[in-house]
């Protein structure tokens, strides 16, 4: 069984710097790590492998070369190979230009039955992506899995989460897709021996080129993205004042029409 997980690098967001005129985050002078939602993704990809001995997990993430860094750790984390994704016209992506970029290497790729990701990344917080990916390629996906119940050659028993604070059952064909959540499980440190053999191991790229028999130039980065960002404004510090009131129900209710006629909010 060949699983396949998206990872993303991301800056460390108390570092990061916006480029107000071109619309976009600045990455060049943050550190990057692993998004903390993928961590969790590729713990359970790692998990079914010491649990199905027939289990090939494979990293893969779209960004600058430096991405591959990632990669290695994500090897020395348990993942068996490591594709980078990255080419200059990938820059500017949205979220439809990346999911559909993502999706042609998968099917360049081809033969993953399981697709594992993060319910959403630290720097874009969209949660969009994965669900994106898996219309893309056709196949079935499930978000907010805090468990993953029965795995079969042909099928897959998840539980999800849902916005009322329920549980859901979810059974699915292979291929599949599925973004976890923080709860599915602990991401635990590598081995000092996997660290070592993560500094030697290949990581296969893809480029534009790679695909070129799948996807265009205008579908992918800048050009293939309908989001248009025409602004980036870091909204100045307000200053947020309290009242503490100790009046009686009637009293306080006065006291609260007094305050908000006072500020125009009434």
């Amino acid at each position: 069984m060949k699983i396949l997980v998206l990872i993303k690098e991301v800056p460390d967001m108390q570092k990061v710097e916006f480029d107000s005129e071109r619309g976009r985050v600045n990455r060049a002078n943050a550190p990057a790590e692993i998004n903390p939602f993928d961590e969790n993704a590729l713990e359970t990809a790692c998990e079914l492998k010491k649990a199905r001995e027939d289990v090939d997990v494979t990293a893969l993430t779209m960004g600058p070369p430096r991405a591959e860094g990632s990669l290695r750790i994500a090897y020395a984390r348990g993942a068996d190979h490591g594709i980078l994704l990255t080419d200059a016209k990938f820059g500017g992506a949205d979220t439809c230009a990346t999911s559909k970029t993502l999706a042609a290497a998968i099917r360049k790729k081809g033969g993953y039955d399981l697709i594992l990701c993060g319910e959403k990344s630290v720097d874009g917080d969209t949660a969009q992506v994965g669900a994106e990916v898996a219309e893309f390629l056709g196949i079935p996906h499930c978000y907010y899995v805090e468990k993953i119940d029965k795995l079969t050659s042909g099928h897959i028993e998840v539980t999800a989460e849902d916005l009322w604070g329920m549980k859901q059952t979810r059974r699915m064909p292979l291929p599949a897709l599925v973004s976890v959540t923080k709860n599915i499980t602990t991401p635990k440190l590598p081995t000092v021996r996997r660290r070592l053999e993560s500094r030697e191991i290949e990581i296969e790229r893809m480029n534009l080129s790679s695909l070129e028999d799948i996807l265009t130039p205008e579908e992918t980065g800048a050009k293939g993205s309908p989001t248009k960002v025409n602004k980036v404004v870091i909204p100045p510090e307000v200053k947020r004042e309290s009242v503490v009131f100790r009046e009686e129900p009637d009293g306080f209710m006065d006291a609260l029409a007094s305050v908000f006629l006072e500020k125009g909010l009434v």
